[in-house]
């Protein structure tokens, strides 16, 4: 297994940018084929100093190896999604990749 967690945030000064970048994952990441497990999502806040709450939406997806994650990277559909979303709607972006 190997998990691919990705944390964005925003761009504050568009107030869809959330909504519209878990559109685009929806529309160009889910499809791409090699992905065991698909979930994006909004920060949910909490109580615990512990929690994060900085960041707007959140990419968890696992494969079944490095190698499924490697050829997501280089899909079409992924690089469509970086040019036509996430650059349009993000400021920063943090990933942590675990196997």
């Amino acid at each position: 297994m190997f998990s691919h967690v990705v944390i964005f945030w925003t761009d504050p000064a568009n107030p869809t940018a959330a909504d519209e970048l878990l559109a685009g994952c929806e529309k160009y990441l889910r499809p791409i084929p090699g992905v065991l497990t698909f979930h994006a999502g909004k920060m949910v806040g909490s109580h615990r100093p512990v929690v994060d709450q900085s960041y707007q939406v959140a990419l968890n997806l696992v494969f079944p190896s490095k190698q499924a994650q490697d050829d997501y990277q280089v899909h079409p559909l992924h690089i469509e999604f970086v040019e036509k979303v996430f650059k349009r709607v993000c400021k920063k972006v943090v990933v942590y990749d675990f196997a």
